[in-house]
Order: C-alpha cells, then sequence, then structure tokens
C-alpha cells in the first residue's frame, strides 16, 4: 500500500540498525581507502595549488589554475592548520562524499511513500551512490567531494524551500549549490535547474523572494571569483573560459572520437546499466502512481532533470570523461530506490531485505571489478618515493624540473609556468603567455637545456632524449619506471 505516512514506524526499531550498520561499514572503508589507495595523477595540480595558495600566491594572478578556486581555498586553510600533505584533502573529499551519501539515504528513509520500503530503499540508494565505481575512486579526490556534498545538500533544501515562505531555505539551497560550482564548473548545470524548480513548484510565499533569496546564496561561494576578477580580469577570464573553449583538446587530438567512446562507455559497464535501468523503472513508477501526492511526485522529477541537466553539461566537456557523471549518481540512486519498489510489486515480492540484499551484492561486484582493474596504477606511494629520492639529491631550495606531484611532495615552489603542464602546449603571444604564466614547449626545453634546474624528473623516453638530459647531468637514477637526473655538467 502507498503511503505518504505508512512507513514511519519503519525507521525505527531493528530494520533500521541495517541501515546503520551498512552506512557504518561504508565510511569505515571508503575512508581507509581515501588514506592509503586514492590517487589520480590530475589531482596534483589541485594539490599544488593549494599548497601555493597557502604559501601566499594567488591563482590566476600568480599562476594559471584553470578551475573555480573555491575548493583549493578550502583545502589551503585546512592543510595550513593540518599539515600540506595530500591525506589532508583526501580526508576533506571522502567526509564530502560521505555526507553526501547520508544525505540521499537519510531522504530516501523520510519522503519515499512506498510502505515497507523505506529502509531498504535507503540502503539501495546509499548503496548505489557510495559502491559506484567512479565515486569510490574519484570521491576523495580533487573537487568531486564537495561537488556531491553541494549538490545533494542544495537537493534537500530545494525540497523543503518549497514548502516555507521564509527566504531562508532557498538561499541555503542557492549557498550550497554555488559551493558545488565555485568548486567546478562540471556541476553548474544543477542551479538553474533548482531555481526553476523552486519557483515553478513554490507553495507558499512570494516566487520572487525565492529567486533573490536563491541568487544572494549562490554568489556568496563565488566571492574568490569576483574578487580575483576585480585584481586580473584577463588572467579570470582566461583560466575560467578561454582556456576550456580553446585550449583544453590540446592533449588530446581526437576528442570527439574519445568522446563518443566515454558517452557510450555505460554500454559495457553493468554498475552503470543497472543504476540507469532502476532509475528509468522508477521514473516510470512515480509517473504511474496516481496514490502519490504531486507535490512528492515533483520531487522525483526534479532528480531526472538534475541527472539530465548534468549529464547535458558534463557530456558536452571537450574532452569529457567517464568520472565527471559521478555527479550524477545521487539522484540517479533516489530514481533507482523507486524503481526498486516497482520490479518488487510486479514480481509480488513483499519482503523488501531479498531485492535489497541482490542490488548491494551485484553493487558490491562492480566495485571489486573496478579496484582489481586499477590494482597496478600509481599510487601516492609511488610519488613519495620518487620525491624522497629528489630530495636527497638535490641541494635545498635549488630548483627542480619535475611534475606536480613532486613539486607537491617536495614543498618546493615551480618556476613560474610550471604549476600546470597541461599548458605547455598552449601557444600565446610572449606578453600574454607571461601575463597567463604559461610557457610553451619550446621555452620549457630551452630553460632545461640552459642548465637552470639542478635535477630533472622525467619518465618519458623520448622527453629524456629530446631535452638532452642523459648529456646535461652526470648522474641519474631509474626509479619507478622513471629517471631522475642530478649534478649538472
Amino acid at each position: 500500500m502507498d503511503s505518504s505516512s505508512s512507513g514511519n514506524g519503519e525507521g525505527r526499531g531493528s530494520s533500521s540498525l541495517w541501515l546503520y550498520g551498512v552506512l557504518a561499514l561504508y565510511a569505515t572503508v571508503f575512508l581507509v581507502y581515501a588514506e592509503t589507495w586514492a590517487f589520480t595523477p590530475d589531482e596534483s595540480y589541485h594539490l599544488l595549488a593549494a599548497q601555493l595558495i597557502g604559501a601566499g600566491r594567488t591563482p590566476y594572478i600568480d599562476f594559471c589554475f584553470p578551475q573555480t578556486p573555491l575548493n583549493a581555498y578550502w583545502n589551503a586553510g585546512w592543510m595550513r592548520m593540518l599539515g600540506s600533505n595530500w591525506r589532508v584533502p583526501h580526508l576533506l573529499a571522502a567526509l564530502f562524499t560521505i555526507a553526501s551519501v547520508l544525505l540521499i539515504a537519510g531522504y530516501v528513509l523520510r519522503r519515499l511513500p512506498v510502505g515497507g520500503w523505506r529502509v531498504a530503499g535507503a540502503i539501495v540508494a546509499a548503496l548505489a551512490i557510495g559502491l559506484n565505481g567512479p565515486v569510490f575512486v574519484y570521491g576523495s579526490l580533487q573537487a568531486y567531494g564537495i561537488c556531491l556534498f553541494g549538490l545533494t545538500a542544495a537537493f534537500r533544501l530545494a525540497v523543503r524551500a518549497v514548502d516555507r515562505g521564509a527566504w531562508l531555505p532557498a538561499a541555503a539551497a542557492g549557498f550550497c549549490a554555488g559551493v558545488a560550482a565555485a568548486s567546478s564548473l562540471l556541476s553548474a548545470a544543477a542551479a538553474p535547474v533548482l531555481l526553476l524548480w523552486m519557483v515553478f513548484y513554490n507553495r507558499s510565499g512570494s516566487r520572487w523572494k525565492t529567486l533573490v533569496a536563491f541568487a544572494f546564496g549562490i554568489s556568496v561561494p563565488f566571492a574568490p571569483v569576483f574578487w580575483l576578477f576585480a585584481r586580473g580580469p584577463r588572467q579570470t577570464w582566461f583560466n575560467l573560459f578561454r582556456y576550456h573553449a580553446f585550449f583544453r583538446r590540446l592533449y588530446w587530438p581526437e576528442t570527439t572520437r574519445h568522446d563518443l567512446e566515454i558517452l557510450t562507455s555505460w554500454i559495457d559497464n553493468g554498475q552503470a546499466l543497472m543504476l540507469g535501468l532502476l532509475a528509468l523503472t522508477g521514473l516510470v513508477y512515480v509517473v504511474r502512481r496516481s496514490g502519490w501526492p504531486q507535490s512528492r511526485k515533483a520531487e522525483f522529477y526534479l532528480c531526472a532533470w538534475l541527472a539530465a541537466a548534468l549529464s547535458v553539461e558534463v557530456g558536452r566537456a571537450h574532452p569529457t570523461f567517464a568520472r565527471y557523471f559521478l555527479l550524477t549518481v545521487p539522484f540517479l540512486a533516489i530514481l533507482a530506490a523507486a524503481g526498486l519498489c516497482a520490479i518488487s510489486a510486479a514480481f509480488e515480492l513483499h519482503r523488501p531485505r531479498w531485492p535489497a540484499l541482490v542490488v548491494a551484492v551485484f553493487m558490491a561486484l562492480g566495485l571489486g571489478k573496478t579496484l582489481y582493474e586499477r590494482r597496478e596504477f600509481d599510487t601516492w606511494s609511488v610519488y613519495q618515493r620518487l620525491a624522497a629520492k629528489v630530495d636527497q639529491v638535490t641541494p635545498p631550495n635549488a630548483p627542480i624540473f619535475a611534475v606536480e606531484a613532486l613539486y607537491f611532495l617536495t614543498h618546493r615552489t615551480p618556476p613560474s609556468g610550471y604549476e600546470l603542464s597541461y599548458t605547455h602546449l598552449v601557444n600565446l603571444p610572449p606578453a600574454e603567455a607571461a601575463l597567463m604564466h604559461i610557457l610553451n614547449e619550446a621555452e620549457v626545453k630551452r630553460q632545461v637545456q640552459s642548465g637552470m634546474f639542478a635535477t630533472a624528473y622525467s619518465c618519458d623516453d623520448e622527453e629524456i632524449a629530446g631535452f638532452g638530459l642523459k648529456t646535461l647531468y652526470k648522474q641519474h637514477a631509474d626509479l619507478e619506471n622513471c629517471t631522475i637526473f642530478w649534478d649538472r655538467k
């Protein structure tokens, strides 16, 4: 029987202990992973940016950083208090991801209007997010954790805002959506969807009040961007727009082919297929349930709109990557919980424990496959060994030619233009390149061959030969499939 209140007692007692136990186990495992194995090379320049900010340098103005800066400032503040190492940002991002799982599980537990299925639905939603391969692998890296939290918190607040005439919930929803977008523009599409939904479904108070409150809330997290634009409008415009529009694809010359492969990769991904099919089934189920209040249906429709808008946005990023789509997972998970109810009703399965268990096992196996495929990937321990060798052979404060991870781990400030290696393919007029702190490959080669670096690091045989590193330095050591050169001739 469908009812908005029939499951009120279900959230108490022994059945709820299953939910709390599952959430506690997930959080423990995820935190261990985040503090030990979690790593992707792209996170290095985010961490280096936070370290440079902590040292008093300004993104855009002092170095190239083609991201919205809120997460970098957030990490910089905590790293100054807790230590400038990678485990601090990992912990913060992991806690944000765990909080987003809790927010979605709590929503399903309270709002799924299907008697007897709320706990099972909450468990399914939580595991659909927490055990999702991209969420688990990347949720503690870069800005993904804070974006997941910002998006899910904005959703919960938007649902509350339409029932209240006060401006505070709408402003809080705008603030959380702004936190996500000010940490990564990949999440920006959620803001207009949330605003339009709140204005359209507003059931109390003034729609204009909602709009103004949301606009005020979303502007607060963008205060660093406004401040940076006032200091350097050309640099800010380049980092946030020009770089992505014209230069981001330089490292991916076959961008269209790459994007097509990514956009169709769900076909052979069991987790993505199951989540998508359950979410689609859930959406159809919600549309057809005449007994559900329209206000409750509207909340599930919002999940569909958010997932669609975010998918379109990240799908249009050139190049795009499968991990970008993790931002849609919380909203698909809510629909998937409804989808499980629909399938169970169709097969007359009246005990929710077993369908939920099947989904949990399937998600766990999918995550296991993902982690197994990444078993030989580098971790921070590899770069820590490399950094130790660099420090061993390099005098203090001497410049090194390296990658962002080694600048970060050795706490050595990179020379101007070396803060982001992806920019070396960008060719700008000399004056503009100097303003943006960008060096092209020819200038990098000239500087390396001039002997300005006490130590050089490379994993690329062509780069080693092209730069003549073996003739520039007397000594070298092969370590972790890379080579470190020192003692200039």
